[in-house]
C-alpha cells in the first residue's frame, strides 16, 4: 500500500528529502549541505556530482528513518534552485564543468552585448524577464563559449542542459542509460529566458540570438504530470520503481505549498535569497515596476497559472556570510540573539548587493554597502541591520507588486528557514504594516513539490484537499510605532541608491 509522497528539495545551500502523509504532515526528513564554490569575485558554483551524492544520501536517510520501502511511496516531486545551470555529457553522465549558480554574475558582459540591440527588455515581451545575469540562458551561452569541446557536443546532441531538476530527474531515471528522462517543467523553463510564456515552448528567435542549439534543451512538461517523467531505477537510492511526476522551481513550489491558488494570493519565501510570488491566474501581467512575469504552475492538462515575482538575491546568504566569512556568529540562529541586544540599528544600514541587485532595481553593477557607521555601532547593530536588510528588500517588492497589480496585501504568508527567526518576522510585520503569518508546515517548498506529485497520481484529488491541510502556526502583528516603515525605510532606499554604478567595467 502506498502511503506517502516524497519531496526532493534541492536548494542553493543544501538538499533535503521529506516524506509527507495525506494531511500534508512531514513524517521523515533528512538534509545535507553542499559546498559553495567561489573561484573569482562574483562567481558562484556548485559541483553537480556532489549534489547528486547528497541527493542519494538524503533519500536513503529519510526513507530509512521512516522504515519504508519503495512500495510505500506513491510518487516523487522535485523542487529546485531554478536558474542554476548544469551541462553534462549524454553518454558518460559527466558534467562539463561546475554548475553556474543563479547568484553568479560572470555573464554580465554577455547580457550587455545582447542589450545593445533592444535594451534590457529585449526579450521581456516573450519571456517576462529582463536581460540579467540571474537567468539560465546567458549562463549556457557562457559555457558554450568557454568550455572546450562543449559547443561541438551541444550541436551533435552529445551534451545536455538542465537546471538542477533536469539533472536529478535524469540521474534518478537511470542516466546515462537509455531510460534516462531529459525533461523540465514549465516553471523551470520560464526561468531560462528561453521559453515563450504564451506557447510554453522554447523560442527559436531567442535561441538564435544566444546561439544555443535546441538539441541541448530538455522537453518541457507540466509541473504535475499524470503521464510521469519517468520511474526511479531499482538499483538507485530508492531501491525500486517510484514515479517521478512533480517538478516545480522552488519558489513556485512554495506558492503551491502555501495553497496560493486564487488570484491575488501571495507568499514570501526566506532562504538564501527572498522570493515573493503573487498569483495572477491565467493572465500574463507585464510588470512596469521591475518585477518578473513567470509561470506559477501548470497541473496536467489545465491552463497554466501565471505570477508576478519579486526576487531578492541575498537574505539568508547575508547571515551565512556573517557566520562563515566574518565569523561574527557561530550558527545562523545566533544572529537573532545578537540582534536582540540592541533596540534598533544604531543608524547603520546594510545593503547586501554582493552580486548586484535583483528586483525591482536590476543593477548588476551594484555592490554591497555598509553605511551610517559611527563609533557607537557594535556587533548587535550589525546583526540587527542584517535582519532589517531582508525586511526592507521585501518591502520594495511589495510596493512594486501593488503598483503593477493594484493589489494591496492585507496579510503576508511566509515560509522558509529564516521564518524561525521571530525577531525578523516581527521586523517584517513592522516594515510592511500588515500581519505576517507562518503556516504549520514552514517548509512549503518541499510540501509544494509533494503536492504536485501527489495530484498527478490521485493521492490528493483536488486543490480543496490541499487547502484543508493549510493551517496557521504563528502570526506577527505590526507595531503601532511606524518608524521602521517610514523614516527607517526612507533611509534604506537612500542607502540602496549609493550602491549604483559601483562597477564601471
Amino acid at each position: 500500500m502506498t502511503e506517502y509522497v516524497v519531496a526532493l528539495d534541492q536548494g542553493t545551500a543544501s538538499t533535503r528529502c521529506m516524506l509527507f502523509n495525506k494531511q500534508g504532515e512531514a513524517v521523515a526528513s533528512h538534509q545535507r549541505e553542499h559546498q559553495q564554490i567561489c573561484p573569482h569575485p562574483g562567481w558562484v558554483e556548485h559541483d553537480p556530482l556532489e549534489v547528486w551524492e547528497r541527493t542519494k544520501d538524503v533519500i536513503r536517510g529519510s526513507v530509512d528513518k521512516a522504515g519504508l520501502a519503495a512500495s510505500d511511496l506513491a510518487a516523487i516531486g522535485i523542487a529546485n534552485q531554478r536558474e542554476t545551470t548544469v551541462v553534462w555529457n549524454r553518454r558518460t553522465g559527466q558534467p562539463y564543468c561546475n554548475a553556474i549558480v543563479w547568484q553568479d554574475t560572470r555573464t554580465d558582459l554577455i547580457c550587455n552585448r545582447l542589450a545593445e540591440n533592444g535594451g534590457q527588455d529585449r526579450f521581456r515581451a516573450k519571456t517576462g524577464l529582463p536581460l540579467a545575469t540571474y537567468f539560465s540562458g546567458p549562463k549556457i551561452r557562457w559555457m558554450l563559449d568557454n568550455v572546450p569541446g562543449l559547443r561541438r557536443d551541444a550541436e551533435t546532441g552529445e551534451a545536455l542542459f538542465g537546471n538542477m531538476d533536469s539533472w536529478l530527474i535524469w540521474k534518478l531515471t537511470g542516466g546515462p542509460s537509455e531510460t534516462a528522462a531529459h525533461v523540465t517543467d514549465a516553471t523551470n523553463a520560464s526561468r531560462t529566458m528561453l521559453m515563450n510564456l504564451e506557447t510554453l515552448e522554447w523560442d527559436d528567435e531567442i535561441l538564435a540570438a544566444l546561439e544555443i542549439p535546441r538539441a541541448l534543451l530538455p522537453a518541457i512538461r507540466p509541473s504535475s504530470d499524470p503521464s510521469f517523467y519517468g520511474l526511479t531505477r531499482t538499483d538507485g537510492p530508492f531501491g525500486g520503481e517510484v514515479p517521478i511526476c512533480g517538478d516545480l522551481g522552488d519558489q513556485q513550489a512554495a506558492a503551491v505549498g502555501q495553497t496560493c491558488f486564487d488570484v491575488g494570493e501571495a507568499k514570501n519565501t526566506y532562504g538564501t535569497g527572498c522570493f515573493m510570488l503573487l498569483n495572477t491566474g491565467p493572465d500574463i501581467v507585464r510588470s512596469q515596476h521591475g518585477l518578473l512575469t513567470t509561470l506559477c504552475y501548470q497541473f496536467g492538462e489545465d491552463k497554466p497559472v501565471y505570477a508576478l515575482e519579486g526576487s531578492v538575491a541575498v537574505t539568508g546568504a547575508l547571515v551565512q556570510w556573517l557566520r562563515d566569512r566574518m565569523r561574527l556568529i557561530n550558527t545562523a540562529a545566533d544572529v537573532e540573539n545578537l540582534a536582540r541586544l540592541v533596540p534598533d540599528n544604531g543608524g547603520m544600514y546594510f545593503v547586501p548587493a554582493f552580486s548586484g541587485l535583483f528586483a525591482p532595481h536590476w543593477r548588476s553593477e551594484a555592490r554591497g554597502l555598509i553605511i551610517g557607521i559611527t563609533s557607537f555601532v557594535n556587533r548587535g547593530h550589525f546583526a540587527r541591520a542584517a535582519l532589517e536588510a531582508t525586511a526592507f528588500q521585501t518591502r520594495e517588492i511589495v510596493d512594486a507588486m501593488a503598483a503593477d497589480s493594484g493589489i494591496c496585501l492585507k496579510v503576508l504568508k511566509v515560509d522558509g528557514g529564516m521564518t524561525a527567526n521571530d525577531l525578523l518576522m516581527q521586523i517584517q510585520a513592522d516594515v510592511l504594516g500588515v500581519p505576517v503569518v507562518r503556516p504549520k508546515v514552514s517548509e512549503s517548498t518541499a510540501l509544494g513539490a509533494a503536492y504536485a506529485a501527489g495530484l498527478a497520481v490521485g493521492y490528493w484529488r483536488s486543490l480543496d484537499n490541499l487547502r484543508r491541510n493549510w493551517g496557521v502556526d504563528k502570526t506577527w502583528k505590526p507595531s503601532p510605532d511606524d518608524s521602521l516603515r517610514t523614516r527607517s525605510y526612507k533611509m534604506w532606499k537612500k542607502a540602496v541608491s549609493r550602491t549604483f554604478d559601483w562597477l564601471e567595467d
